[in-house]
């Protein structure tokens, strides 16, 4: 987890801990011993915002999260090769260095904000927000935030996103959702990609990958897809289709999506809490 390995703080919130930064000290005026936990609170409240932002110009935002090499761009690619003509999608891209799957997302259209986080292995919030105000979401449906490959810190990490694909391939092998339990559980929707690559690894098994995905109590859809193969995407293609319209649907009665969290919930908010910002100003969502 986080709190353990110290990538808390990234280019997006280490301001928080500079000198004069709101958790720079305590209230004794020594350095903050939560620091740590201080700052998760921070990027939670900043999810909060950029959500209520996502929601104000009826934008549904899918964090895809996964290992390093998983398929997660050629995903994107096929998906707006798929759905571009009927949705308008935009991309934040997350990597530690480079803008080459920025680069691939411009080259089939679509606009794309590249995130370099230096030495963090995930996004949080803060770079997210600062991301949104690169892009013209009144001219956005779909807002895709493709996380740092990595199967451990992403999932902790609210960013202000609606819903969670983790992906899973086949070179990985079948038990990751056993040995990475707080990623998995934080999915709304497991895809398993690369599936082509089957009759070259058998010891993969999709149906013994699925089965460590319900031993952590998920009843979340499971897909095999290969992205070559435009028929096999159609289970995702579907399941956004579902998600865009329940989040019309969700946004005319006044509710906000939450996606599901390391402990399995789900969280859709209603009408009747108000969150105070910094501002001092109280802005309503959803519980």
């Amino acid at each position: 987890m986080c709190d353990t390995c110290g990538c808390n703080i990234t280019p997006g919130n280490e301001h928080l801990v500079r000198p004069g930064g709101a958790h720079a000290e305590s209230e004794d005026g020594r350095a903050a011993v939560t620091v740590l936990s201080n700052l998760l609170g921070a990027n939670d409240h900043q999810a909060t915002h950029n959500r209520e932002h996502l929601n104000r110009h009826g934008v549904l935002a899918v964090n895809l999260m996964s290992s390093p090499g998983a398929g997660k761009t050629s995903l994107l690619e096929a998906t707006i090769d798929a759905l571009s003509r009927e949705l308008r999608i935009a991309v934040v891209e997350g990597d530690l260095e480079t803008e080459n799957d920025a680069a691939r997302i411009r080259a089939k259209g679509v606009p794309a904000v590249q995130i370099t986080t230096g030495s963090a292995c995930h996004l949080d919030a803060h770079m997210v927000h600062d991301a949104l105000h690169r892009l013209d979401l009144d001219a956005i449906d779909l807002l895709f935030i493709e996380n740092v490959g990595n199967l451990v810190c992403p999932a902790s990490f609210d960013l202000g996103q609606h819903r969670n694909v983790t992906l899973i391939s086949v070179p990985e092998g079948d038990d990751k959702p056993a040995k990475y339990p707080v990623m998995f559980r934080a999915a709304d929707l497991v895809l398993c990609t690369k599936t082509d690559l089957l009759p070259w690894l058998g010891e993969f098994d999709p149906d013994r990958a699925e089965a460590h995905l319900r031993r952590l109590a998920s009843d979340v859809p499971f897909a095999p897809l290969n992205t070559r193969d435009p028929a096999s995407i159609a289970p995702w293609l579907q399941w956004l289709g579902e998600e865009r319209r329940a989040q019309l649907e969700r946004l005319a009665r006044g509710a906000s999506a939450r996606p599901r969290t390391a402990q399995g919930s789900n969280q859709l908010r209603v009408p009747g809490h108000e969150h105070r910002h910094a501002d001092g100003v109280a802005h309503q969502h959803a519980r």
